[in-house]
């Protein structure tokens, strides 16, 4: 499992590259947890896109879990939710 908070961008992609590292080497179903990422730029969903392909060209998916309303616009707009290999759950609100 991946687990992305608070701010994600260009100046703290090398932190994330061991956890990628490793999702890379993980195989079958890598969950990313997105619910305590409040920002992020294009550069972590470049990122979760190159996991997603390593997985899908291995056999498995990369499941993206609890994105906030304004990462689940950035998934939708770069495009990630509609690469092969890539599940995104959708957001449940509190009633």
């Amino acid at each position: 499992m991946i687990c992305c908070t608070g701010d994600e961008d260009r100046s703290t992609q090398s932190l994330r590259r061991p956890a990628l590292s490793r999702a890379f080497r993980a195989g079958g179903t890598v969950f990313v947890d997105l619910h305590e990422l409040a920002f992020a730029d294009p550069s972590l969903m470049v990122d979760l896109a190159l996991v997603a392909r390593r997985l899908r060209q291995a056999g498995g998916v990369l499941r993206i879990r609890g994105a906030q309303p304004q990462i689940q616009r950035l998934i939708e707009l770069v495009g990630l939710h509609r690469l092969p290999g890539v599940v995104v759950d959708p957001v449940v609100t509190p009633a």
